[in-house]
């Protein structure tokens, strides 16, 4: 029967699965259409219940408003169920039906005049209420139920379709694993490890916001069965990051900011409220892995996985599920794929259209299927597109929630009344950055562990391969879906940011540090898809910070004081490094490459190729002697240039002048001839002792005898 009563004026539902359209018959008068565009009657669904009767006997319920959403007043309707006595065979045609499409219902009850005129802006409400006995249905399955309103010409001017699942006790089926997977994934907050590009994050984790919503979904279903999270660590990073006294750095400016209390309650409760779930971690910061493989920047996706390990197991206190991974959507390639199953990944999570069925089949395939990566044989889990659409809907338009609840309890049961052999798993899985309901998930949570047909299971209990029987085609990447990928321009800007980056970790000494290896992750992030220019910030601060710890390792010395003296031809030229990094990971290794400008001049020795790195720790300089050898007197420039061990550059060069004086040579000529001088002056003094000792030997003249002996010099 129907029971017509007057109503205050409830909003309109205008964008659900269900939305019903006003349908003006066709051949009817232009102004008659005319008309009925500015009446604008509108339906909407307000109560269908019980979700599942059992007995033919059970009284169901469908109940709802008749809105005037026009501007004339409506007058002459007529309002009536119709419905259909035998269920629906395929989801396809079920889906075609709630989407506006395929035939009407044919048999109808209950139509009723509307005697009371409704005003604009006015609403009047309605209620059809049956049995199964009553409308013949016959067995388990989906009925459709459409509510028209027809005008006094007998046209139909407004619809509303919807649909009751009917299954007789006694009835028995396979239940169907469900397995529901349920992201927490949003942005990056921070550039760098220790900067902070802005404060938004406690607001979005407020209660009514899209990670507060997220939060007590946690906690309302913590206990429920049959779920599964998938978390992205950089978030739970950020929230301890803010947590703690922390920097902030907005307009070039750099701020210290005190404990946030908001995040760091936000991270406790949800520790807390996951605790009992199969949690996956998507790779640190959810990256875009296919513009990863397709832009040359794909070593850091393996650094991301094993960093979303880390950061997992810190924040949660547990460890979490890191060889599956959800590609951005759902879709993903062969590089991507290779390049997730070289970095440890064996299973992928997948939208329908990246695996689709091949031919399209008559019944609901199983969710698990398998792929040959370089890596060896991949599972992919295929998400159902209909259950994910339900799941993730939007419902803040009157309706919405209920109209959505009921296509999920229609399409389980829909899949379970299938005609196949043995138990199958499907997965609901939204997109991931949703913006739920707390309120409408929670329900949908209770509701499919208390259907009948359904049996609730974790996304690591899915039996992998299963479906092999099921004949799928290649993986479907189209060109659309790699335009939506991280763009080329923006991806070439990151690689030149990593490619520096890389330079500060090849000299760090310790090998398990990588400074800027997390920062390198947010950049690519798979949330600034569509948004680089936001993204842009982030990429000038990292390149800011990896340009400042790169000048803090360098060759020392002002414009004044790079002038050098060899004195002599060869000698020890000695170069001063300065190390300025603090704290962990401030000890470095380098190599010097010192180069003349004028090797005839001013010859070097190799100090690069065979010689150890030169080792310097925090906070110290470290003096190196360049042996040179100078060929003749002069002034010339000498490059040195700090290198990692493996030969690339390091900072930038520095210019030294060496003068070259000679003065060891000259010092050799001047003892010369002072020996010389000396030498002349013994031998003048033995030649004057032969002559005296010759003479005193000689007769003196006229006597015949000796001389007297001359006195000894003393």
């Amino acid at each position: 029967m129907i029971h017509i009563h007057k109503a205050a004026l409830l909003a309109v539902l205008t964008t659900t699965l269900l939305t019903p359209a006003a349908v003006a018959v066709p051949g009817a008068a232009n102004a008659q259409t005319t008309t009925v565009s500015r009446l604008n009657p509108q339906l909407t669904l307000e109560e269908i219940g019980p979700d599942v009767p059992r007995e033919p006997t059970t009284e169901i319920k469908v109940a709802g408003s008749l809105v005037n959403a026009g501007t004339e007043t409506l007058t002459g309707l007529r309002i009536q169920m119709r419905y259909a006595q035998q269920p629906f065979t395929q989801r396809a045609e079920m889906d075609a039906y709630l989407d506006g499409q395929g035939l009407q219902p044919g048999a109808w009850r209950d139509q009723r005049y509307i005697q009371a005129p409704i005003t604009p802006s006015g609403k009047m409400p309605w209620e059809f209420t049956f049995t199964p006995q009553l409308l013949g249905f016959p067995r388990f399955g989906v009925y459709p139920i459409m509510i028209e309103v027809l005008d006094s010409f007998g046209q139909q001017v407004a619809t509303r379709r919807t649909v009751v699942t009917y299954m007789p006790r006694g009835t028995r089926v396979t239940r169907t694993k469900l397995s529901m997977v349920l992201p927490i994934v949003d942005q990056p907050r921070r550039s760098d490890d220790a900067t902070f590009a802005d404060e938004s994050l406690p607001a979005a984790m407020a209660a009514g916001k899209r990670l507060g919503d997220l939060l007590k979904i946690a906690q309302d279903t913590a206990s429920a069965k049959g779920l599964t999270w998938v978390v992205d660590p950089a978030l739970l990073d950020d929230a301890r990051a803010m947590g703690k006294p922390h920097t902030l750095r907005v307009k070039d400016q750099t701020q210290r900011r005190p404990a946030n209390a908001e995040a760091a309650t936000w991270l406790d409760d949800l520790r807390t409220a996951l605790a009992d779930h199969p949690v996956v971690a998507t790779p640190y910061a959810d990256p875009d892995v296919t513009a990863l493989a397709h832009n040359g920047v794909d070593d850091i996706a393996g650094s991301g996985i094993e960093a979303a390990r880390t950061v997992a197991r810190e924040t949660l206190g547990r460890d979490v599920i890191t060889n599956v991974n959800w590609p951005v959507g759902g879709m993903v390639d062969y590089d991507a794929l290779d390049l997730l199953a070289t970095s440890g990944v064996d299973t992928v999570l997948l939208n329908v259209l990246n695996l689709p069925p091949v031919p399209p089949p008559a019944t609901t395939p199983d969710a698990s299927a398998t792929l040959e990566s370089v890596n060896g044989t991949v599972t992919a889990l295929v998400a159902d597109a209909a259950l994910s659409e339900t799941v993730g809907a939007d419902t803040s338009a009157p309706g919405a929630a209920l109209a959505n609840r009921q296509r999920f309890i229609a399409e389980t049961a829909m899949i379970s009344a299938e005609p196949v052999a043995g138990a199958r798993t499907v997965i609901a899985v939204p997109h991931r950055r949703w913006d739920p309901d707390p309120k409408y998930v929670t329900d949908l949570v209770e509701t499919a562990a208390s259907l009948p047909w359904l049996a609730p299971a974790t996304l690591d209990t899915v039996k992998r391969g299963k479906s092999a029987a099921t004949r799928r085609a290649d993986l479907t990447y189209t060109a659309d879906d790699r335009r939506r990928e991280l763009g080329k321009q923006y991806m070439t800007s990151v690689r030149k940011v990593g490619a520096r980056a890389d330079l500060t970790s090849a000299i760090t000494s310790a090998s398990d540090v990588d400074v800027f290896g997390l920062a390198m992750l947010r950049l690519a992030s798979s949330a600034w898809r569509g948004k680089t220019d936001a993204a842009a910030p982030y990429v000038q601060q990292v390149g800011a910070a990896v340009d400042s710890r790169i000048a803090k390792v360098a060759i020392t010395g002002t414009e004044q004081s790079r002038l050098r003296t060899l004195a002599g031809t060869n000698g020890d030229v000695p170069i001063s490094v300065r190390n300025e990094l603090e704290g962990p990971g401030s000890q470095v290794m380098v190599r010097l490459r010192v180069t003349s400008d004028q090797p005839n001049l001013l010859k070097i020795e190799p100090y690069e190729a065979d010689s150890e790195p030169i080792l310097i720790q925090g906070g110290q300089n470290r003096i190196i002697p360049v042996q040179m050898t100078a060929t003749a007197s002069g002034q010339t420039t000498v490059t040195v240039q700090l290198t990692t061990a493996d030969g690339r550059k390091y900072g930038v060069p520095v210019e030294l002048t060496v003068r070259t004086t000679g003065y060891t040579g000259i010092a050799l000529v001047i003892v010369g001839a002072a020996l010389a001088v000396m030498l002349a002056a013994v031998v003048l003094r033995v030649l004057r002792r032969r002559r005296g000792r010759r003479a005193a030997a000689s007769p003196a003249p006229g006597t015949g005898r000796a001389p007297e002996p001359a006195a000894t010099e003393s």
